[in-house]
């Protein structure tokens, strides 16, 4: 299939696979955990058996990445080498274990009249999960949807089509080695721009559209779609040091957050800093941070205590780097620091580093974000840290999951009630 096609065909051939999906949906709706479960291990044997495969096609795509300019911060989201196939392998192996959430009755009661009530969970039906460079949302989303019962339609970008395409391989052998309805699993080829609006807009046949890639992606798809769409929002995170922070543990979570992994969305973008502790905190973190080759953005009292400093501007402080790039500013309490997090952040993950119990508990109440942590690293917020196994996204929005999201996270819910012969009066 060609990436661009004509519109005509790119109506034909995502409705044609739509509907595949919509029919394969309701056969996983009713697969026992077993069956889930065996076929989530195969998937697993046989990513594992195609890992070499799967890097000689990434690395198609990362020489590609190269050549076109990427950032490194971007291209590192991109690389697959034999220890994330592993960790993608390994991804598959804990989800299999885990606790089928289909069929779990959450609440049960009985009717003065006798009628029997059960709310229970079920699939959402079919997923369109469209998603950005990181191959490994390949696997992950395949696989939690399977756990969860859905199909699920999976269109990544372009710079990722060879590295999707061979892990698609290796899936979709398993899953037809153990008789999984077709189009349970597909890769949309076209990446085109126009293809993404056919698919947001076939309410009939999909069920939620999760997108997962940058803020102009996710805006678009959300102002076109007249499918329900969960965002994987913009990552501007925030660590505050507060005054009675431990000042070591402070300056490891803080290299940690920033410089592990700077280009995925729960690294930190902004450090601020209690202003009685600018003085000891400062120094030590910007000669970690420029070892490590960090650009650090300042307030202008930062830029006095860090010579390498270069000034702020407003626009840094709502700023997605994706780079080893922070913005560092200095707050005279817990109070100015919430207030900040509230102006400028994205509702992601928002960390305090503080020994005081009190201070910690007004920050972890009035920060409202996905993810509000104490004393450890914005990276935490992730679904294999959670004991997911994997995530299908972090979700910014109220409305129906929040946070990372695993496989009960692609559930809903319906009534099942038994009578025995009430009516109506």
């Amino acid at each position: 299939m060609s990436s661009n096609p004509s519109s005509s065909t790119i109506n034909e051939s995502i409705l044609r696979q739509a509907a595949l999906a919509k029919k394969a949906s309701r056969a996983l709706a009713v697969l026992t955990p077993e069956s889930k479960k065996r076929v989530l291990l195969a998937m697993a044997e046989s990513l594992a058996a195609s890992s070499a495969d799967i890097v000689f096609h990434n690395e198609i795509d990362v020489e590609a990445a190269r050549q076109s300019g990427l950032s490194p911060a971007l291209i590192e989201r991109l690389v697959l080498d034999i220890p994330r196939v592993q960790g993608m392998v390994k991804a598959l192996q804990e989800i299999s274990a885990q606790k089928d959430p289909i069929g779990e009755v959450l609440e049960q009661w009985t009717r003065p009249n006798g009628l029997q009530i059960e709310k229970v969970r079920v699939p959402l039906g079919v997923i369109a999960m469209i998603y950005e460079s990181r191959p490994n949302v390949t696997v992950d989303a395949a696989a939690l949807c399977l756990q969860s019962g859905n199909a699920v339609l999976l269109r990544g970008g372009s710079e990722a089509i060879n590295s999707n395409r061979a892990i698609i391989t290796a899936l979709s052998k398993a899953l037809a080695a153990q008789s999984v309805p077709e189009g349970s699993v597909q890769l949309l080829d076209d990446t085109s721009r126009e293809g993404v609006l056919e698919l947001i807009r076939l309410p009939q046949l999909i069920d939620l559209v999760i997108a997962r890639g940058s803020e102009e992606m996710i805006l678009h798809i959300m102002k076109n779609a007249t499918v329900p769409v969960l965002g994987h929002g913009k990552g501007v995170c925030h660590i505050y040091i507060d005054e009675k922070a431990d000042m070591d543990m402070a300056v490891k979570i803080a290299m940690n957050a920033k410089v592990q992994r700077p280009g995925v969305c729960n690294a930190v973008e902004t450090l601020l800093i209690h202003q009685s502790v600018a003085k000891t905190f400062l120094p030590r973190i910007a000669a970690d941070y420029k070892q490590a080759g960090v650009e650090m953005r300042g307030d202008e009292a930062v830029c006095a205590l860090i010579p390498a400093a270069i000034a702020a501007t407003e626009e840094d402080w709502h700023t997605e780097y994706s780079d080893l790039i922070i913005s560092l500013h200095i707050v005279p309490s817990v109070s100015e620091a919430i207030a900040h997090i509230h102006r400028y952040g994205s509702g992601h993950t928002d960390a305090i580093i503080t020994q005081d119990a009190a201070i910690a508990n007004q920050f972890l109440l009035n920060v409202d974000s996905a993810a509000v942590l104490h004393n450890t690293s914005t990276r935490m917020h992730d679904g294999s840290v959670f004991g997911l196994g994997a995530e299908i996204g972090i979700s910014t929005r109220k409305l129906h999951a929040r946070g990372t999201m695993g496989a009960r996270e692609l559930t809903s819910t319906k009534y099942i009630v038994h009578g025995t012969g009430q009516i109506r009066s």
